[in-house]
């Protein structure tokens, strides 16, 4: 009998080099690396003089700021670099061995920089505020009323540099997650529709998770939490200790708590994010209403968790090879006027992106970069709508970096993840809009509206569920109850219950999610999914309504990076998430658009 065929990933060297990111763009060569990484450590004896001057003058203040500037700038493309090779292939020790590195170098560079903050908080506020007349001090005001702003969670100089130098160490469960999750988890087989042996990936497991054979997707959900269950008690040992360095930075700063201390980070109050949680758990009988539409559509007994990707329109084979998915996302940008449109297109053609899986890549997608490049994306891409959707998410990300990047200073060149997660959102919701309004085949018109209905319960019901998860064991560890493998699964367990309701089946391998989602090792950050989600909702409506004066708030928006605080910026372009209205806005665009959907499917019946 023939040996069946296994699909199996291509080496990364293997890979056409149109399908990769130009990482040249950022070095040459890996000796121009380890130029500037030498450079940034002659540069550190210098930063160490400054220590001990900065009250003397204004000018000694700002030559110890634009310093500071000058190695940070430099070392982010030495770190981003290193990082981005080894995300290329988790496989390859050369790589690993950069990363370490610039890792290194960055401990190294915050502790040489530890002094400064406390130093200038140290300087009496009179004679801080007579300093920032100087000119050259005006530049660096925003970023001057920011450190007076958190002044009683900053310590001692020799305090700050305790932190600094444990920071290595505050990373290692994120690390070693990593490895673990991209490098050495290896996944089964299944047999795919054709009957062929398939490879279970990171990237592959959606694609399979929305096969329309229910054998597949039961296989493949069972086999995929299968690998996990094997190290739930070393992922809960990870997870656990990722909580208890976030709850040692939080009491170290001072704070009340671990989601205090997260929050503050971008002047967010603790009300936005408790409020997120409270007006989403009000509407769940949203979320329960689109899942007995799915049990009906799909015609099952049963509902199974598995059972929440496969697309509820059947038989359209639907395919968006890459240049399709360039195509569509061109045009569906559109509302955002002549200039965007060229910068996304120059993104689109320039080497910006890095396309495929290849064995060792690091799984999913991110925009990233360095001030002074252009921004990167890396995608694992799979020829469905999904991907589709992806592609214009992250290159939302990456044209909020390039706009900030060309209109901002380095000391303002970043934005916080509160904002970040409204740019690439709202590219979404402008490719759902132009998908509705152009489709006009009724299955077809369904599938982009079942789209949309899975984005907004990945994207706002789930990732809300994520943040009270988050919120939960970060309050049960700081009571000081341990966090177990059957205490995590018990909990995730029964938030699963609430949002998907009573008829949706909870299979108990889903108990076992929270130890796949890497999201967890960036505490609180998920929030900002579901907030971002809808401050874009309502900007994206804004920007439909009245054309390009709105299309004009929002670039304005995108060119400001951290230039004020995130609540500020979104005010400015026309949204406030410091009220429940934008949550409720979009709550009310997921009804409007469920009740279509049944409308539509109660035609087709």
């Amino acid at each position: 009998m023939e040996e069946k065929k296994i699909k199996r990933l291509p080496a990364r060297e293997e890979v056409p080099a149109e399908y990769k990111w130009k990482i040249e763009d950022i070095y040459a060569s890996n000796d121009d690396w380890e130029k500037d990484f030498q450079k940034v450590k002659s540069l550190l004896p210098k930063l160490e003089q400054c220590r001990g001057s900065l009250a003397n003058s204004p000018e000694d203040l700002l030559r110890c700021l634009q310093l500071k500037d000058e190695v940070e700038k430099i070392l982010e493309r030495v770190y981003v670099y290193a990082f981005m090779r080894k995300d290329e292939d988790n496989t390859n020790p050369f790589y690993q061995g950069l990363k370490d590195r610039a890792q290194g170098l960055g401990i190294q560079v915050g502790s040489s920089t530890s002094f400064i903050i406390p130093e200038i908080l140290s300087i009496p506020a009179e004679k801080l505020a007579e300093f920032r007349q100087t000119e050259g001090l005006k530049l660096y005001d925003h970023y001057l009323d920011e450190l007076v702003r958190v002044r009683e969670h900053i310590l001692s100089p020799e305090e700050e540099q305790i932190i600094a130098l444990s920071g290595e160490v505050g990373q290692a469960p994120k690390t070693i997650f990593g490895m673990l999750n991209n490098a050495d988890l290896k996944f089964p087989t299944v047999m795919d529709e054709q009957g062929e042996e398939i490879e279970i990936t990171h990237g592959r497991y959606t694609q399979l998770m929305e096969s329309q054979d229910r054998k597949v997707r039961k296989n493949t959900f069972k086999a995929f939490y299968g690998t996990y269950e094997k190290y739930r008690n070393t992922l809960a040992a990870i997870l656990s200790s990722s909580v208890k360095k976030d709850i040692f930075y939080s009491r170290v700063r001072k704070y009340n708590s671990a989601l205090e201390a997260a929050l503050d980070e971008d002047n967010i109050p603790l009300e936005v994010y408790t409020n997120l949680i409270q007006t989403i758990r009000s509407r769940l009988d949203l979320m329960h209403r689109y899942v007995r539409l799915r049990k009906k559509v799909l015609g099952v007994e049963e509902l199974h968790m598995y059972d929440i990707y496969v697309p509820l329109v059947k038989d359209l084979n639907l395919k968006f090879p890459y240049f399709k998915a360039v195509e569509l996302v061109e045009k569906a940008m559109a509302p955002l006027g002549p200039d965007y449109l060229a910068n996304l297109q120059k993104g689109l053609t320039s080497g910006w992106i890095d396309i495929y899986e290849n064995v060792g890549k690091t799984s999913g997608a991110y925009s990233w970069g360095a001030y002074g490049v252009h921004p990167f994306v890396l995608l694992n891409y799979q020829e469905n709508l999904d991907n589709v959707f992806t592609l214009a998410h992250e290159m939302g990300h990456a044209l909020h970096s390039f706009y900030t990047w060309a209109n901002q200073p380095y000391i303002y060149g970043g934005y916080t993840i509160f904002v970040a997660e409204v740019a690439s959102t709202l590219n979404e919701t402008l490719l759902t809009d132009y998908l509705l309004k152009t489709v006009e085949d009724k299955k077809l018109k369904l599938y982009v509206i079942n789209h949309y209905l899975e984005q907004f319960r990945g994207t706002v019901y789930r990732q809300t569920m994520f943040a009270e998860f988050e919120k939960i064991i970060h309050e049960k560890a700081e009571a000081g109850e341990p966090l177990t493998p059957d205490l995590l699964c018990q909990v995730y367990r029964k938030l699963n219950e609430d949002y998907y309701g009573p008829d949706m089946i909870i299979d108990r391998e889903i108990e076992l999610e929270w130890a796949r989602i890497p999201h967890f090792y960036n505490a609180f950050y998920v929030y900002k999914y579901a907030t971002g989600f809808s401050a874009a909702t309502a900007l994206a409506k804004q920007i439909l309504d009245q054309g390009q004066p709105a299309a004009d708030r929002y670039l304005d928006f995108l060119k400001s990076g951290s230039s004020d605080y995130s609540i500020n910026l979104l005010k400015k372009a026309g949204v406030d998430m410091t009220a429940p209205e934008p949550i409720q806005l979009a709550l009310g665009v997921f009804e409007e658009v469920l009740s279509q959907a049944e409308q539509l499917f109660a035609e087709l019946e």
